[in-house]
C-alpha cells in the first residue's frame, strides 16, 4: 500500500484515524502497532515475519546492552541486523559479480527486497547504539518499541526517525487541533507534490529513455527533469510522513531544506535527505574519527561513508560509483576548492552546484555504467542535433511544469507567504485560502489517481 493510493487515502487512513481518536490513551500505541503491521502486511506479506523477528531481537538486545554495558553485545547485535539487511539486499548482486569475474554459473536466489528494510534496520541500529551510549534508556514496553520501529507513516521510505526523537512521545503525546490541521495540510502538500509534479516529471523522463530521437537539448531536459523528479518524489514522501506523524502526535525531523539553493556540494548534502546524512555522520563518520586526525584520515572516512551511502541506496555498481563520485567531490571541496568557491558570485556557486548534482543524478538514475556515460556525453555531444521537432513538442508539453517545479524547489513562495502572514489582515485571509486550496488539491489529486496508472515511488527500491 502506498500513500498515493485510493485504498490508503479513503479507506485505511480514515479508519485508523477514527479508531485512534476513540481509543483510550493506554491502547493508542497498540492500535498504531496493529495498523502498521496491517499496512506492511498489505504490501509485503512474506516479510512481515522478518520485521517482527528484528523487532523482538532489538528489544532483548537493548535490554542486555543496558544491563551489561557490553560493547561486544552491541557489535554482535549490529552484525545480526546488518547481516539480515545484506542477505536480502546484496546476495544476488554478489552472485552476479562472482559469476562475471570467475565465469561461474551460480543460480540467482529468489530473493525480493523487503520494503522499508533499509530504513527500519538503520532505526534499530541507532536505537541500540544510543542505548549503549546511555543517550536513551532501553524501552521496557515491547509494544512501544515495536510501534516505534514499525510506525507506518515513516516505515516505507523514511525519514529515518531516531528513538531519542520520539521516545517521550511514545509514552506521552498530545493531539492538538493545531497539530492535526498542520498534519493534514503538510500531508496534502506532499501528496500533491508527488502526484501532480513528481509523477508528471517521471513521465517526461520515461519518454526520454524510450526515445530514439535524442538531441543535446533533450539530454539536458532529462538531466534537469530527473533531478527535479527525485527531489519532489522523495521530499513529497517526507512531507506526507511528517504530516501523518503530526496527526498522531509525533514530531518527526525535517528531511529536506531546499537543497537546490545550495552554494556548494557540501551544503547540498546537508540539505538533502537530512536524516540519512546525519545518521551516517553520527554512527559512522564520527566513530571512525571524522576529520580530527588529519587530511588522510578525513579522506578515508569521507570515502567510506559515501561508498556505504551508495551501497545503502541499492545493489548496483551505478550506486557505488555515484557514492564514490560524491565522496571524491566533497573531499576536493573541503581540501582544495572551498577557498575559491567562497570568492565566486552566488549565482556561479549555485550553477556549479546544480550542474554537479545533475551529473550525479544522471549516474544515480542509470541502469548501468554504459547508460550513465552515454547520458553524460549526450549533454555535450554536438555531433547530434541540438534540437528537433520531437524535442520541441515535449518541451511545449512539459515546459510549464519544469518552470513551476524549479520555482517550487526554492523557498520563494514559502517566504512570500511567511511575510504576508506577518500582517494580521492577510494572515486571516491566507488561513481561509489555505483550507480552500488544500481541499481543491485533494480533489484534483484524487481525480488524477483514479485516471492515471503511473504512480511509482522512486525510494521504494532502497
Amino acid at each position: 500500500m502506498v500513500f498515493t493510493s485510493i485504498n490508503f487515502l479513503y479507506y485505511f487512513l480514515p479508519t485508523v484515524l477514527i479508531l485512534y481518536f476513540i481509543t483510550p490513551k493506554k491502547y493508542k500505541n497498540l492500535l498504531l502497532l496493529i495498523s502498521s503491521l496491517l499496512f506492511y502486511l498489505y504490501g509485503e506479506p512474506k516479510y512481515i515475519i522478518l520485521m517482527i523477528i528484528e523487532i523482538v531481537l532489538a528489544y532483548f538486545e537493548a535490554r542486555l546492552i543496558e544491563k551489561y554495558k557490553s560493547k561486544e553485545i552491541l557489535i554482535f547485535s549490529i552484525f545480526i541486523h546488518t547481516l539480515l539487511l545484506c542477505i536480502f539486499k546484496y546476495t544476488n548482486f554478489l552472485i552476479t559479480n562472482v559469476n562475471s569475474i570467475f565465469n561461474t554459473n551460480i543460480t540467482l536466489l529468489n530473493i525480493v527486497l523487503p520494503i522499508g528494510i533499509s530504513f527500519y534496520t538503520f532505526q534499530i541500529i541507532s536505537y541500540l547504539v544510543d542505548v549503549y551510549r546511555e543517550k536513551v534508556k532501553a524501552q521496557k514496553n515491547f509494544i512501544s518499541l515495536a510501534t516505534y520501529i514499525s510506525l507506518f507513516p515513516q516505515l516505507i521510505a523514511g525519514p529515518i526517525v531516531r528513538y531519542e526523537t520520539i521516545n517521550k512521545e511514545l509514552e506521552n503525546r498530545k493531539q492538538t487541533f493545531n497539530d492535526f490541521s498542520y498534519g493534514i495540510t503538510r500531508f496534502v502538500i506532499g501528496l500533491s507534490k508527488k502526484v501532480l509534479i513528481a509523477n508528471l516529471l517521471g513521465e517526461l523522463c520515461n519518454i526520454f529513455i524510450l526515445s530514439d530521437e535524442k538531441t543535446v537539448l533533450f539530454y539536458w531536459i532529462y538531466g534537469i527533469s530527473y533531478s527535479l523528479q527525485i527531489y519532489f518524489d522523495f521530499s513529497a514522501y517526507s512531507d506526507m510522513a511528517i504530516g501523518l506523524g503530526r496527526m498522531f502526535g509525533f514530531h518527526f525531523m525535517e528531511n529536506f531544506n531546499y537543497p537546490y539553493i545550495s552554494k556548494s556540494i557540501t551544503e547540498f548534502w546537508r540539505r538533502w535527505h537530512i536524516s540519512l546524512g546525519s545518521w551516517f555522520k553520527d554512527y559512522v563518520y564520527i566513530p571512525l574519527g571524522g576529520s580530527r586526525e588529519g587530511n588522510i584520515k578525513l579522506i578515508k572516512n569521507v570515502l567510506i561513508v559515501w561508498l556505504l551511502t551508495g551501497l545503502w541506496h541499492g545493489s548496483e555498481w551505478t550506486f557505488l560509483i555515484w557514492g564514490l563520485f560524491i565522496g571524491i567531490l566533497l573531499v576536493i571541496e573541503k581540501l582544495l576548492l572551498n577557498k575559491y568557491i567562497e570568492k565566486m558570485p552566488n549565482i556561479l556557486k549555485r550553477l556549479y552546484t546544480l550542474f554537479i548534482i545533475m551529473i550525479s543524478f544522471i549516474i544515480f538514475s542509470s541502469e548501468n555504467i554504459s547508460m550513465a556515460i552515454t547520458n553524460i556525453i549526450g549533454l555535450f555531444n554536438f555531433n547530434k542535433p541540438f534540437v528537433n521537432n520531437f524535442t520541441i513538442h515535449y518541451l511545449k508539453d512539459y515546459g510549464l511544469l519544469l518552470i513551476i517545479s524549479m520555482l517550487l524547489s526554492t523557498p520563494i513562495l514559502k517566504n512570500m507567504i511567511v511575510r504576508l502572514k506577518e500582517n494580521k489582515k492577510y494572515n486571516k485571509i491566507l488561513n481561509i485560502l489555505e483550507i480552500i486550496i488544500v481541499i481543491i488539491l485533494l480533489i484534483i489529486v484524487t481525480a488524477y489517481l483514479i485516471d492515471s496508472s503511473y504512480n511509482p515511488f522512486l525510494y521504494f527500491r532502497f
